[in-house]
């Protein structure tokens, strides 16, 4: 494993985190020299690329060129984008005490991006020549490009190109992102912009389609440097996330289409407007339709201009990301359990995570959950005393995004969709018997009147059930350490239909299971009393896939060493078929049916009930 050393403050006492699964910390920037020559030039044109009259709202990212020149080329070449684009040591946080005898350095934040000067211009070594694009998303500033010699581990800044000016609002409202509120007929929207409170007004106008439209107010929220636990995430990958906007849109219409479009008044009057957008509301409790369910985990980010050698660490992101954009009218809502953007402490990476997913995130639901890259580091209350999430200790998470919990910093929250009921825990905190949360995720569970909500789904990032992957195999437990030693038994108390877990980046599927045994034999049709919780990992969502155990357990029904997600549709009250589908080519490898009447779902199996006497 290729470590790095990085400043446990903005400059100064070096502390060692192994972060090669994160392209970004190969870079030394702390460590940059000075070599400006004059025989090397970067260049970015247009300096302007909105057109003068284009309404803002229809630049949310653009592709632009930059073109090298450099008298002493070498293969290790690479050019870095930064944003802001003025990126000296003026732009660097005061010294904290301890830091007064120190020496600055020239450049205190990480690029946004880079990419080797090679990387499209193979000739450069023998013409100095090279031309590279790059997309840039609205990331609420200019932008500027470097050259550096010395490749990552000693970067030499060789020269600095023209400030360029993008997007004619960079402060303008974008990236929707959907999710369910507190009560069946609520929706909640979340968006980011440039403005804070004191600046303009933000809200949501809405209304269902073709009807006339309402405004409702939205909350502002946002995080600082000192809100980070710790480096990079409060040194060279800090980012500015902008201002995060939340309103909550309520009392609607069940299986309903409705229009809406993000705005800021602004204090001159004026109003700024993103585009318009839709969505289908809620179906009430236990109404029976046709209910689709996406859920995968572990998926990252990946840039389509090939930047930052993504394609190494997550090289299937972008594939199960446009194809669950392809398929999105045939899915209700999604599900994604943990390990989002894999920004491990680069903050710039939400941005480019969040623009990723915006066409999903901006039509329908998408509920997450926390993982350990969003939420683990020492001496921060997660269960885990891991460097998981770069110092970010869940903060952007918490704040990028809306779930319906009760408490944000505590990331269990239920969901009721339909005939569905979700209770989704935090895998990042105790959920031990006597914990704060297992008394949660019983009474969650306990709440679901199974019929109303016949499909009872409990969902997690870690693996708290069961799994075969090599490294739980190794540890001989096949699971998290203590996973579901106490949690198993409330599975099938409340009798828990499926059982969904990530962070084992493979997918695989677990019969009904209770007590380590296999309750039931079939393989494709499930019918009857609940006497088992079939348990599934469906952690390849993008990530760099992880190997199985040569050991094959009993109760492992379907292995697969590939990137996929997994689909419930609930027909009706008693149907229900889940289907797992390859990102490659959203093609159908594994499938089950589940059928049961509501007195099955009330019959006592094992744990499942109090004993009773046949006294009259």
């Amino acid at each position: 494993m290729v470590t790095l050393s990085l400043l446990s403050s903005v400059w100064g006492h070096n502390i060692v985190i192994p972060y090669d699964e994160q392209p970004l910390s190969k870079i030394n920037i702390l460590k940059t020299q000075l070599d400006f020559q004059g025989t090397a030039s970067v260049s970015a044109k247009p300096l302007q690329l909105y057109q003068k009259g284009r309404m803002e709202v229809e630049l949310e990212a653009e592709w632009i060129t930059v073109s090298v020149k450099n008298s002493k080329p070498s293969n290790d070449d690479w050019v870095g984008v930064f944003s802001p684009g003025k990126f000296d040591s003026s732009s660097c946080p005061p010294k904290g005490p301890e830091d007064q005898e120190l020496e600055s350095p020239y450049i205190c934040s990480a690029p946004i991006k880079f990419q080797y000067a090679n990387y499209s211009s193979k000739d450069y070594v023998k013409t100095g020549k090279a031309s590279l694009k790059f997309l840039l998303i609205n990331m609420r500033s200019d932008f500027s490009f470097a050259l550096f010699s010395g490749g990552y581990s000693a970067p030499k800044l060789v020269s600095v190109s023209n400030l360029l000016s993008v997007f004619a609002n960079p402060k303008a409202p974008l990236y929707p992102r959907l999710a369910l509120g507190k009560s069946w007929d609520e929706m909640t929207v979340t968006w980011t912009s440039g403005y804070n409170i004191d600046e303009a007004v933000p809200f949501v106008e809405w209304g269902l389609k073709g009807e006339t439209q309402q405004r409702s107010p939205a909350g502002t929220l946002t995080y600082d440097r000192n809100s980070m636990c710790g480096a990079p995430a409060r040194t060279v990958g800090w980012h500015h996330p902008g201002f995060i906007h939340t309103s909550f849109l309520k009392d609607l219409w069940p299986n309903s289409q409705y229009s809406y479009r993000m705005g800021h008044r602004l204090v001159n009057g004026s109003y700024v407007w993103s585009k318009s957008y839709s969505f289908k509301s809620s179906p009430y409790p236990g109404q029976d339709s046709l209910q689709r369910v996406i859920i995968m985990g572990d998926m990252g980010k990946a840039e389509r201009d090939g930047s930052n050698e993504y394609a190494n660490t997550q090289p299937g992101s972008l594939n199960t990301t446009d194809q669950l954009i392809r398929d999105l009218k045939n899915y209700d809502i999604l599900f994604h359990i943990g390990d989002m953007a894999y920004a491990d402490g680069y903050l710039s990476e939400w941005d480019q995570f969040i623009a990723q997913v915006s066409p999903i995130s901006s039509a329908v639901p998408y509920m997450i959950a926390s993982g350990n890259h969003e939420r683990d580091w020492p001496n921060s209350g997660s269960f885990w005393d891991t460097t998981d999430s770069g110092g970010e200790c869940g903060v952007p998470a918490e704040t990028l995004y809306y779930v319906p919990a009760d408490n944000r910093a505590k990331f269990w929250y239920s969901a009721d969709y339909g005939m569905f009921k979700f209770c989704v825990a935090d895998s990042e905190h105790d959920w031990r018997a006597g914990s704060e949360q297992y008394a949660w995720i019983e009474k969650c569970l306990a709440s679901a009147d199974r019929r109303k909500q016949p499909w009872l789904i409990f969902i997690a990032h870690r693996v708290l059930g069961y799994s075969s992957n090599y490294w739980y195999g190794q540890e001989g437990s096949f699971s998290e350490p203590e996973g579901r030693d106490d949690l198993q038994k409330l599975w099938q108390k409340y009798k828990v239909d499926i059982a969904f877990f990530g962070h084992v980046h493979n997918y695989e599927r677990i019969c009904p299971i209770y007590q380590n045994q296999c309750v039931n034999d079939e393989k494709s049709h499930f019918s009857g009393v609940v006497n088992g919780t079939i348990h599934v990992v469906t952690g390849g969502g993008g990530k760099s896939l992880a190997k199985f155990s040569s050991l094959s357990p009993v109760w492992s029904v379907y292995r697969d060493y590939d990137w996929g997600f997994v689909k419930l549709t609930a027909f009706n009250h008693s149907s229900l078929l889940f289907e797992y589908k390859k990102s490659r080519d959203g093609e159908v490898y594994d499938s089950f049916t589940v059928y049961r009447e509501y007195k099955d779902v009330l019959a006592c199996v094992h744990d499942s009930c109090e004993p009773t006497t046949l006294a009259n």
